[in-house]
Order: structure tokens, then sequence, then C-alpha cells
């Protein structure tokens, strides 16, 4: 990764003193780093997202973790369509404000989507056929769920652009500590009820993000100009708002279509090995995050390399990939039990298809920093429309691993097109160049 480091920013403003103390001195300023606090709590909530599955497999049978499994996936879409693609747009527009005048202004963005959410969770738990139907408690908590989340990474954006990134962290912190302890009491009492392992993640995820939104509201805040960004920031979360919806997508489509064409057994088979590949792509789609800024500000200079950066990525999956098999391969009986061995079977292609969607993200970024924001869009819809076809088609016959070659077709054409876009783009750019 020395070709990511080596494009770190210049002190901003150049105010900032120049290095000093040695290789202390730098390691110091390296974990001083925003993007190096945002990878620390990607990487802790993937390391209690690691532990949660062995809970809940050792706990609940396939059946009932595909369930949760399930639950969450619902959420997870639903997140997407409260914050409408407002994540990065709110960063760009309210980069000069208090932590208070920021919060009051996403609050502002959510209240519309909240309502809608809302309404529609009701019309649904009155007019779905019972079988369709899971029942009032487990409505409310997939509905309050998705509103925590959708808080929490409305703190994640507010955060980065009020520079207070530390306090995100110390929240996931709390976060991690409290939803490990909630599942830790779970599994050893012996709880079997889905909905009760549901509201484990929904109490962790909301105690600590309203204890944060309080404390930043305390804070001095300036008069209410600002807030009248939040048309801007609407306006370009929509444009945005295809690429989230579509990448949601099309990491959780295979979790909602395994248990309508094949079980919710298989989807507690695939979901317990899927869980943890994920893994894989977390540092990387922190660090194309946290870098928007920076490579666009080196894309207008003329000076964005992007080859460097994506071999970068290409030669940190190759590394990672095989050793996150071959451990996860050896491990999946030990750890999960006898009754998860079939689970074997789509290591290989979630492996890979994490580091394919690994190095997409690092791709996608840096169209984006260039400006190429419909062509984000359009690899996301690509790569979700190929690997639901794939769902629908491999599914039905082969199960698990179905659904484990339609992720690595997806994730693959996804990436195909981002780099096949990067090129075109960066060939035009070469013979407009004088």
């Amino acid at each position: 990764m020395s070709e990511l480091q080596a494009e770190r920013a210049a002190p901003e403003q150049g105010l900032a003193p120049p290095r000093r103390g040695g290789p202390a001195g730098w390691l110091g300023a390296q974990l001083r780093e925003p993007y190096v606090k945002l990878v620390a709590s990607q990487l802790l909530t993937g390391g209690v997202a690691l532990a949660a599955n062995i809970l809940m497999v050792r706990a609940l049978s396939p059946s009932g973790r595909g369930e949760v499994a399930l639950i969450l996936q619902v959420v997870y879409l639903a997140t997407q369509v409260l914050l409408l693609g407002t994540e990065r747009s709110f960063v760009a527009s309210y980069h000069d404000v208090t932590p208070a005048a920021a919060v009051r202004a996403y609050a502002r963005l959510l209240v519309v989507p909240g309502g809608l959410t809302l309404a529609a969770a009701a019309a649904f738990a009155v007019l779905a056929p019972a079988r369709f139907d899971p029942g009032p408690v487990v409505i409310m908590l997939i509905v309050g769920y998705a509103i925590a989340e959708a808080s929490s990474l409305a703190t994640r954006a507010i955060a980065i652009c009020v520079g207070r990134v530390r306090d995100f962290l110390y929240a996931r912190i709390v976060e991690s500590l409290l939803l490990l302890a909630m599942l830790v009491t779970l599994f050893v009492a012996g709880t079997s009820q889905p909905a009760v392992w549901i509201g484990a993640y929904l109490l962790s995820g909301a105690l600590p993000t309203i204890a944060y939104l309080v404390m930043w509201l305390r804070l001095p805040a300036p008069t209410a100009g600002p807030l009248t960004r939040n048309r801007t920031v609407r306006a370009e979360g929509l444009a945005l708002f295809p690429a989230a919806l579509s990448n949601m997508a099309m990491l959780r489509a295979d979790r909602l279509a395994l248990p309508a064409l094949a079980s919710t057994s298989a989807l507690g088979l695939y979901a317990s090995v899927a869980t943890m590949t994920e893994l894989l792509a977390w540092p990387l789609r922190a660090y194309a995050d946290s870098r928007l800024g920076k490579w666009r500000a080196t894309h207008r200079e003329g000076a964005l390399r992007t080859r460097p950066i994506v071999a970068a990525a290409v030669v940190y999956c190759l590394v990672v990939a095989p050793i996150a098999a071959g451990g996860l391969y050896l491990l999946i009986v030990p750890v999960f039990g006898e009754q998860y061995a079939p689970a074997k079977a789509v290591v290989l292609p979630l492996v890979a298809a994490a580091g394919l969607y690994a190095v997409s993200r690092i791709s996608l970024g840096l169209l984006i920093a260039r400006g190429h924001s419909a062509l984000v869009s359009a690899a996301e819809i690509t790569g979700f429309a190929l690997s639901f076809a794939a769902y629908l088609l491999l599914i039905p016959p082969l199960g698990i691993l179905g659904a484990a070659y339609g992720s690595l077709l997806g994730y693959g054409a996804c990436l195909v097109f981002a780099l096949v876009a990067s090129r075109v783009t960066g060939d035009r750019i070469a013979r407009e160049t004088p």
C-alpha cells in the first residue's frame, strides 16, 4: 500500500508544522489522520460482526440464522432509502459549520424520508397478506433499526465535515462493546428467537448515536443560514442515489434471493461465510471514502495517477485473499459446527468476489474524484443487474453455490466497467490536453 500512502494530503493550507521526531513522529501523524480513524471504526465493526456471526451460528439453527440475515438485509436497503444518497453530498456542502448546525441540517434532510418510511411500514402491516406479514414486532424492529442505522451513517458524514471523526470512532467503540455484551448474554442464555437478536443490534446502535447527537447539539451553533444548503445537498444526493442503492442491492440481493429461491437454511449457511468475506473489502472502501477530496484536488491539478493506486489495491487483495480463504475453509467446522460444513463450498468464490469488490471501490472512487458520477451509477447498476440475473438462473439448480457465483459475476462486471470507463475517459482527456 506504499503508493496509497505516498499520496497523503499535504498539511491543510500550509499551516501545519513539518513532520518531526523521526519514525515515531511520522507514525503518530499517520494515526491522527481522519481516514485512519474511519478504517479503524470499520475494522472494529467488522471484528464484532465476525464475533456476532460465530455466536449466532452457535446459538441459532441455519433457519434462524437465515431469518436474522434476511431482516438485516431489509434494514440495510431501507437505510439507503432513508438517506437518499446524501452522505457524500452533505460532506461536500457542509464543510465549514459547527457540529450543532450540521446535526440540525441533516435532521431536516431525514424528516420527510423518515415519515414516509413510518407510513409505508404501517400500510404494510395492515395490507400485506398473512404469509408475508412477519408481525408488528418484527416490523417495528426493522423500522427502528433502519432509522438508527441511517442516523449512525449521518453522524459519520457530520463527523467528517466538522472534523470530529474521533467522536465518531468513540461512538462506534461504545456501540461495538454494547453489541458484543448483549450478544454474549443472549448466547449464554440460549436465546433462539431471531427478533431478540435484532433487538440487540437496534439498542447497541441507537444509544451511542443518540448520546453523541445530544452532545453535539449542546455545542455552540451559528445562525440558521447554512441550512439553506440542504436544497443543493438533496439534489446532489439524488444524483448519487442510483449508485448507492444499486451498490447496496448488489451486496444484499443474494441474501434476499436465497430464501425465496432456496430456503432460509440455505441463507444461514451462505451468510455465515459471506459475513466474513465482506471484511476483505472494508479497508479499501474506507480508504476510498476518506481520499475523495484529495483525489479530486489532485485531479484538478492534473497530477492524479490512478494506475499505481489501483495496482496497490490489487496487491492488497492478492496477498490477503488466499490467507483469508485458507483460514476460513479450515475453521468453518471447528468454529461453526458440523451442520455448517456445506458452507465450505462457497468460500473460494465468495473470497474472490470480495477481492473484486474491494478493487472496484478504489476504481469507482477515482471516477467520482474525476467528476464521472454518472459512470459510477452505470457501473453499479450493471453489476447489480448481472448479479441479480445470475441469482435467478443459478440459485434454483445450485443453491448457495449459485448465489456465490452470482456475486462473483456481478462484482466482476462492476469492476470491469469501472476499469474500462476509467481507461476511456483517461484517453479522452489525454487527447484533449494540448
